[in-house]
């Protein structure tokens, strides 16, 4: 679907007054303070009335099957959700969510979608001690971790596609810090040492989204129409709030730690040149111009974790706090009154064009609950 003219307009003039103008990041100066109109945006209040407003429209218009991947990314933001505003309807869903689902994977035990869940389950279990909610999760990892390296999988790993490093790498370093067991930090250590071979370009400092969209040394490949990668941003803000759900759990101390915070200060970077004037990322990072209008799941990510970034001094606050002021306020004129995220590319596994302010996913909304979960922490 082509944005109008007219609508393109109006949403860029409502986010510059909101804005406040175009925000250039320079390192070294003062991040400047926002706007009187902004400060709002930026009130505990404010933040946990929109996070509630939003979890409680999603929770009322579910879209998948529970143990779906998609409910993997929500659920998380709603994790977050809770973990900010304490509500005790929101812990009561999401434990409704566990007994519905039986605090069960998805039924491929390879398969990096189908456990994305579990981080929920593991984040309650924490809060409730009830083994029953992660017996089913040591279970189907333990299944992983004896048949890999046994099976042949596409394109000859198990996290093939780069979305998969939200998904998987959590659980593993979540089950390790649960159960006091560092076995499973090297087994994740293996899985996305692979793919981060495979599929990240050390040029670009941004993921393919797999095999298919690499380029050959002869520069054959798929690319944009104006020459350019493709490189997804949902894809790769997939992995951003993934390397922060990873980052959480790591010991300081652990030997790979320096290993996952190089690819996250390196990837805020390439992600900070890329941010549009309103705040937002397009759908294809390097190609803005041919994606107009800004889409609110890889905007969500991105702005989680460089608040993330700069909450735990990984991220220069001068620096990148301007770029997640920004992205914040236009998150937050992406949700309806009624607290639909919208703005959300559809399911691919690409770039689409294919959206509007009536598109909406559940993982638009996880995105958005785990941006603000973190931008409320900002000083």
């Amino acid at each position: 679907m082509t944005i109008s003219t007219p609508w393109r307009l109006f949403r860029v003039g409502l986010l510059s007054l909101l804005l406040g103008g175009t925000h250039m990041a320079n390192a070294g100066t003062e991040a400047p303070a926002p706007k009187a109109a902004d400060k709002r945006f930026f009130q505990p209040k404010f933040i946990k009335q929109q996070l509630l407003k939003a979890t409680q429209w999603q929770l009322a218009h579910p879209k998948h099957s529970g143990t779906d991947w998609t409910n993997g990314a929500f659920y998380a933001g709603v994790f977050a959700a809770y973990e900010t505003t304490k509500s005790k309807l929101i812990l009561d869903s999401l434990m409704a969510m566990g007994e519905r689902n039986k605090w069960r994977p998805g039924p491929r035990y390879d398969h990096a979608d189908d456990i994305a869940i579990c981080q929920t389950y593991l984040n309650l279990y924490r809060l409730k001690k009830d083994q029953r909610m992660i017996q089913a999760t040591i279970d189907t990892v333990a299944k992983l971790r004896r048949v890999t390296g046994r099976e042949v999988r596409e394109h000859g790993l198990t996290w093939w596609w780069c979305d998969a490093l939200f998904m998987g790498p959590p659980v593993l370093a979540k089950l390790g810090a649960i159960q006091k067991d560092p076995s499973y930090l090297t087994f994740n250590d293996s899985l996305y040492r692979q793919t981060y071979r495979h599929l990240y370009n050390k040029q670009e400092h941004l993921f393919a989204r797999d095999a298919a969209y690499l380029w050959s040394e002869s520069g054959e490949g798929k690319k944009e129409s104006n020459g350019q990668r493709i490189f997804w941003s949902r894809g790769n803000g997939w992995v951003m709030g993934g390397l922060v759900q990873l980052l959480s759990e790591l010991p300081q101390t652990h030997p790979s730690r320096p290993f996952y915070t190089t690819i996250f200060k390196e990837m805020s970077a390439r992600l900070l040149s890329l941010q549009q004037p309103d705040g937002l990322w397009r759908s294809s990072l390097l190609d803005p111009q041919a994606y107009p209008g800004g889409e609110a799941s890889g905007s969500g990510f991105d702005c989680y974790a460089m608040a993330w970034g700069i909450n735990q001094g990984l991220l220069d606050k001068a620096q990148y706090l301007p770029a997640v002021q920004k992205a914040w306020v236009a998150l937050n004129g992406l949700v309806s009154e009624e607290g639909r995220v919208g703005w959300v590319q559809p399911i691919g596994a690409d770039p689409r064009r294919d959206f509007s302010a009536e598109s909406w996913e559940v993982y638009g909304t996880g995105a958005f609950l785990l941006a603000g979960s973190e931008v409320i922490k900002l000083k």
